[in-house]
């Protein structure tokens, strides 16, 4: 029995990673191109808080209880978003550092040559 409800909670995991859009995007964001849109990304949260509200709006006035799924999923989502902003950012860091140590690690290894001029000349 454990054996089948790892392999559903497994199966059910890849199938909301690969075809989920919010889920697409996030994995798009933590690549070191996306980093960059971590704060434009963090404003994704207002529509789907947006969406939660008009569903909860919409069970109030007498509709089907199956919007709270939606209210859930759209307030996970929006927290998702707004999480994944500040923890962008210290990736960016992050990265950034490592570049310039990588950079500068470089440049120590390879100095000019002694009388050689670096860049051009005539």
């Amino acid at each position: 029995m454990l054996r089948l409800i790892w392999a559903l909670s497994v199966h059910t995991r890849y199938f909301l990673r690969r075809y989920m859009p919010s889920n697409i995007l996030l994995d798009a964001i933590r690549t070191r191109r996306g980093l960059r849109w971590s704060l434009p990304e963090m404003l994704l949260a207002i529509p789907y808080l947006y969406a939660a509200n008009l569903c909860v709006q919409l069970i109030e006035g007498g509709g089907p209880g199956w919007l709270h799924l939606l209210v859930l999923l759209f307030i996970y989502d929006a927290m998702k978003f707004a999480i994944m902003g500040p923890v962008s950012l210290v990736h960016l860091l992050r990265a950034r550092l490592r570049e310039h140590a990588a950079r500068r690690r470089e440049q120590r290894a390879d100095p000019p040559a002694h009388g050689r001029r670096v860049g051009g000349g005539v």
